[in-house]
């Protein structure tokens, strides 16, 4: 890359702030700079078709054809402008700029045209027009040489991708929503491409990648940069999808500006209006919001979820509807490329939760199940907190593929990142941690080099990998039941629910009933028969009948019963009841029996446990953090000890000073 031509381009492109300061919030520079970069770069591009493009549409225009079709081939482009003006007329004329600016934008091909409208460029016009600042501005960037012979497509995807960030980091407030840290992509993507160098290299390379929650681009931005770095001959196409209009227009432009096919973005929400149905990658990476809510959206997905099965994206399960991140996941596996085609890579940066969130049966735990089952995940790699602009959690990357070598077939690696980043000379909103180059080209190589790592003790970076089977994360929950044992009394706390129990009035007179137990305040029974007997007596004797109904009895039992370690054991169709007070949930690892664990773990400690193994359920979790707790013994107490007195000395020095 021509650094310099860079810098004066990027330079040039960031002067017009100083003609917006005063009108303009610093944030709100790039609302007007990059659609007018954009708008310029086009003009550019099509300047040697021009007249060609006027010529079709003069001699066309009245006849009944694909005009479209017609005045793109005459452009040589994806896109055209019919329009007689050009950005220097435009600028020369301040009088009637904000028209003519208008009528040129209007003249646009409907597909660049949607790009500057989603910029809400008329309303910048109008502000610009204003402030009288409009024609000073257009003839600025009418000056602006980005000739395709002088700013290839390659330094132009460089300036507009330095342009997006200078804004980014320019607007805090916004700036994790639209801008990923450019460190944390590149290392993404070094651990998605790397292990495919060989592949990467080869003549006639085609790739094509998806972001299924794109934002600006600036992750298919540096996938397509790694691979150019590797094969300039490489046929790379990619692709995206984005809900938030601004960042689908900045996006979109970046690829019309590098000349590549702009309609592979679109505009929209990937859970209910896929944007790419039907087409499967050979990579795919995304940044999806952390917790995404996708209540609003509820209704499509459960109708997808429940008619189409694995059919549709989200056969394995869904996940609460106060996180959607799991969804974002099932998306992208539904469009990996078949192993019979080159297969598929996969990239995804989550927080925590989805590691763990969910009890063994829940859509999360379904879902982690069947990555795992179907041997899809790779890798897991924790990374240091405070690396994003808009969060300072931590966060981590899954990367999943379904062409794992034979080394890594039934096994998942998990890399511990945690301790790798440089502290930043100024914070970005939460950001106040980077990754370094040097940081990122270790990761790579550890990551390549992490089955080796993991087998040697004597690795300087032993401690930071380790390699499990896929069927260590899973678990059998089991339901742990005890008896319910009981004694019998008769109180007047007991006297008063038999009055107020709605279910035994609709077998007795309960009033009736309570007055004829009340001889029987302070008696206790042992077992339930001789309980029955003696109230079915009293109440005899007091002219109650004694309903012998079932619904009646069962009532009756758990209101003058009374847990008891003691007790008689209550029995249900000849078994023990369980005591739903004293159920006990367990996790047994899956390659180890249930009945085994329960001699060794539960029964020493209550011998008159089982297991309900009707409720049992299978279940996985990555308990990430776990696997790589270091235990840290307090300090001496003597230690301790001495630091408060020197505290205590200290501030009674200051206290000292201060009444002096």
């Amino acid at each position: 890359m021509d650094t310099a031509k860079f810098s004066e381009l990027t330079n040039r492109a960031w002067s017009v702030a100083d003609l917006l300061r005063g009108d303009y919030k610093q944030s709100d520079y790039g609302k007007v700079i990059l659609p007018f970069t954009v708008l310029r770069r086009l003009e550019c591009v099509l300047e040697p078709t021009r007249e060609q493009v006027r010529e079709t549409y003069e001699q066309r225009k009245n006849e009944n054809i694909d005009l479209e079709r017609f005045l793109r081939r005459a452009s040589g482009h994806r896109f055209y402008n019919i329009s007689k003006y050009t950005l220097k007329q435009i600028a020369g004329d301040p009088s009637q700029c904000a028209r003519h600016l208008q009528a040129y934008i209007g003249a646009f091909s409907p597909n660049a045209r949607e790009v500057l409208e989603k910029y809400e460029f008329a309303q910048q016009i109008k502000k610009l027009d204003g402030a009288n600042l409009l024609y000073l501005v257009v003839g600025r960037f009418a000056d602006l040489d980005l000739r395709p012979e002088v700013v290839d497509n390659h330094l132009m995807g460089y300036v507009f991708e330095d342009l997006i960030r200078k804004f980014a980091e320019a607007s805090n407030e916004t700036a994790g929503e639209h801008f990923t840290p450019r460190e944390v992509i590149k290392l993404m993507v070094n651990l998605l491409l790397a292990p495919d160098h060989d592949v990467l290299s080869q003549p006639g390379t085609v790739r094509e990648i998806l972001d299924p929650a794109c934002g600006t681009g600036g992750m298919l931005s540096i996938a397509e940069e790694y691979i150019r770095e590797h094969n300039k001959f490489a046929n790379v196409k990619v692709y995206g999808q984005e809900l938030n209009p601004e960042s689908w227009a900045i996006c979109r432009s970046d690829l019309m500006i590098k000349d590549q096919d702009p309609d592979n973005i679109v505009h929209g929400n990937s859970f209910t209006n896929d944007g790419h149905k039907g087409k499967t990658f050979h990579y795919m990476l995304a940044n999806p919001p952390f917790g995404v809510d996708w209540k609003k959206y509820k209704s499509e997905v459960e109708w997808e979820h429940e008619n189409l099965g694995f059919n549709g994206r989200f056969g394995a399960g869904l996940p609460r509807s106060s996180d959607g991140s799991l969804l974002f996941l099932q998306h992208m596996i539904s469009k990996m490329r078949p192993v019979d085609r080159d297969g598929c890579r996969i990239a995804i940066v989550f927080n925590g939760s989805p590691l763990f969130t969910g009890a063994a049966g829940s859509g999360e735990s379904e879902i982690r199940r069947w990555i795992l089952e179907k041997d899809w995940l790779e890798a897991i790699v924790a990374l240091p907190d405070q690396l994003f602009y808009n969060t300072g959690i931590s966060t981590y990357f899954w990367i999943l593929t379904n062409r794992k070598d034979p080394d890594h077939r039934g096994k998942v690696i998990l890399l511990d990142a945690r301790e790798h980043w440089a502290k930043m000379r100024k914070s970005l909103g939460d950001k106040r941690k980077y990754i370094t180059d040097e940081q990122i080209s270790e990761l790579t190589q550890l990551y390549g080099e992490a089955l080796q790592v993991a087998a040697d003790p004597e690795h300087p970076l032993h401690g930071k990998v380790k390699v499990f089977r896929n069927e260590d994360f899973g678990y059998r929950r089991i339901t742990v039941e005890r008896p319910l044992k009981l004694r019998f009394e008769i109180t007047e706390a007991t006297l008063d629910a038999i009055r107020d129990s709605a279910k035994l009035a609709k077998h007795v007179d309960t009033d009736a009933m309570a007055d004829a137990l009340k001889p029987l305040v302070g008696k206790t029974w042992s077992k339930k028969l001789d309980a029955y007997d003696a109230l079915r007596a009293a109440m005899a004797e007091a002219g109650v009948l004694w309903p012998s109904k079932q619904p009646f009895l069962k009532e009756l039992r758990d209101i003058i019963g009374v847990r008891d370690p003691e007790g008689e054991v209550q029995l249900k169709k000849g078994e023990p009841e369980p005591d739903p007070d004293l159920r006990d949930y367990e996790n047994v690892p899956l390659d180890e029996d249930i009945h085994e664990y329960l001699r060794r773990e539960v029964l020493p400690h209550v011998p008159d446990a089982w297991i309900d193994e009707t409720k049992t359920k299978i279940g996985y979790e990555i308990p990430f953090t776990r696997h790589f707790y270091v235990y840290q013994p307090p300090r001496p107490l003597a230690e301790i000890d001495a630091e408060l007195k020197a505290l205590e000395a200290e501030i009674q020095t200051l206290l000292s000073e201060v009444t002096e």
